[in-house]
């Protein structure tokens, strides 16, 4: 059944669409804010930050990776931070870091596209505590109530950074990543807007960790992490009209279903759909970043599905985001782009590369973009 699947993908038409550039990424990883922390962290083969965030649940005992010295005030300004959670906080910092590096207003048609997994997991059980705890649940501070919403981050970025476009939060898991760029590749493509933040965010919490550590779906040495990614998009076309230099292109995002029992064979056959639709051959590839390290059952999975769509091998430049940030989640897919970019910028390459990013989850969904880095202005 898996090989019917892959076939069938295979066969299907990849039709070409308009190119995005990247022009400005922010990061808040384990490894520290900006893109060069990043890439420095991922070239030198070092871990992130390892504490625990302070809070009222004792977390298991497993490896952490959290992200150190989080200036929010510092950076986005003291009034009503006291009432953020710390989702909103690391989305909000990754964006400002963005905007710092993008000169000139972003206008009114700039949105913001943001992956998660349900939002504030941490945020949504305090609140249901409270209820219990309380005399009446009547009684539970207010305040907390915004944070419990999955969207509470991305309203937040649009409000304090005065962005005016489309708004939307998609809760994709693994695939939450993949699934935003392609949204934004199509809500661009559909003229709703003119620019958009694609970004990703998982904070750490006790509860997670927890998730993770009952269900088994971690080896054990494998650490629960947390980060956000933005990445700033428009068409390939706007961006060199107006003179902004890319960091890299997106040429194509896919994502696609499996059965279980043959995920490998599926994310082959998206990774194959999605070089068609680049117009890129799989001996092209220079790197690859997966998503599924440290994830039991699945990173073996992950890598024999590259495999069988590059022709048999890895390519020379295999990045694993997660053994520097730690498991991260619904922020995994924009961190590993961010980590092919922040090690090619170290790298200096501004053409001859070529990257895939995968994604997967175990119960059947798959994906990928295609990302390279040839300068639209070129």
């Amino acid at each position: 059944m898996s090989t019917a699947i892959a076939e069938t993908a295979a066969d299907r038409p990849a039709v070409a669409v308009q190119p995005l550039a990247i022009t400005a990424v922010g990061v808040a990883t384990p490894a520290g804010l900006g893109l060069e922390a990043l890439g420095r962290a991922l070239a030198e083969g070092l871990a992130g930050h390892a504490e625990e965030v302070p809070g009222e649940e004792t977390p298991p005992p497993r490896p952490v990776r959290t992200v150190p010295d989080l200036r929010t005030a510092e950076l986005i300004g003291r009034k009503g931070v006291r009432h953020l959670d710390r989702t909103t906080q690391l989305g909000l910092v990754a964006c400002r870091l963005a905007l710092d590096s993008q000169p000139g207003p972003m206008g009114e048609r700039t949105g913001v596209v943001l992956g998660t997994s349900m939002g504030s997991i941490r945020s949504s059980s305090e609140y249901s505590m409270e209820t219990l705890r309380q005399e009446r649940p009547y009684l539970v501070n207010p305040s907390l109530f915004p944070n419990t919403v999955m969207n509470c981050a991305a309203g937040q970025l649009a409000i304090r950074h005065g962005l005016q476009g489309v708004n939307a939060t998609l809760a994709g898991g693994h695939l939450a990543g993949v699934q935003a760029l392609r949204y934004a590749r199509n809500a661009l493509r559909q003229g709703h807007a003119d620019r958009l933040l694609v970004g990703g965010v998982e904070e750490f919490s006790a509860q997670a960790a927890w998730g993770w550590h009952r269900s088994g779906a971690l080896e054990p040495e494998a650490p629960v992490g947390e980060g956000a990614a933005v990445l700033v998009v428009e068409p390939q076309t706007a961006a060199s009209a107006a003179g902004r230099v890319a960091l890299a292109r997106v040429l194509a995002c896919e994502t696609g279903f499996a059965p279980c029992d043959g995920l490998a064979e599926g994310l082959a056959a998206v990774v194959g759909a999605a070089l068609r639709r680049s117009g890129k051959d799989p001996a092209d590839v220079t790197t690859v970043s997966l998503g599924s390290t440290g994830r039991t059952g699945l990173e073996r999975v992950e890598e024999r599905a590259v495999e069988l769509a590059l022709g048999g091998a890895l390519p020379a430049q295999v990045v694993r985001v997660k053994e520097t940030v730690g498991e991260c989640f619904s922020a995994d897919g924009v961190l590993q782009i961010a980590a092919v970019l922040g090690l090619w910028q170290r790298e200096g390459r501004t053409h001859g590369g070529t990257a895939v990013v995968t994604s997967l989850s175990g119960d059947g969904l798959v994906g990928c973009a295609v990302l390279d880095t040839a300068d639209p202005l070129g």
